[in-house]
């Protein structure tokens, strides 16, 4: 509406409970380039904040709490997180030679999405990709 002023939104994070931080820490720092920018001490590592480009998330551990993952209580919750980038070919390639295994490759979906899945050792599904139709703007 005219002379109204559009409030704005940051970055917006999946939380993910996870079985081990430590474990998660290795996957995401290691194999997909974040970085840890706060975690609790080390003799009881149980919560993580994690960044890399525009992207953040948080991991959370604790006893007796299982992590279920989107896909593990329906089969049509493919993913647990979505993450844009313009060039999921590159980032992939990035990734592939980390050593990263994918669930899907890059490719073309029925969704109008170019992009690739892969899971994270609790089994969170990311897809990281981008709208086709982009493919006309460019």
């Amino acid at each position: 509406m005219a002379g109204e002023t559009a409030g704005v939104i940051g970055t917006m994070a999946p939380y993910f409970i996870v079985s081990d931080v430590a474990r998660s820490l290795d996957f995401y720092v290691g194999q997909l380039g974040f970085e840890s920018i706060y975690q609790t001490d080390e003799t009881h590592l149980f919560f993580a904040v994690l960044r890399r480009d525009g992207a953040m998330l948080f991991l959370r551990s604790e006893d007796g709490i299982d992590p279920v993952p989107n896909p593990r209580r329906h089969p049509t919750f493919a993913w647990d997180s979505y993450s844009y980038t313009p060039d999921p070919d590159t980032l992939a390639a990035e990734f592939a030679a980390r050593g990263v295994t994918f669930s899907k490759p890059v490719a073309n979906n029925d969704s109008g999405l170019r992009g690739f899945e892969l899971a994270d050792p609790d089994g969170h599904v990311l897809f990281f990709g981008r709208p086709l139709a982009e493919d006309t703007q460019m």
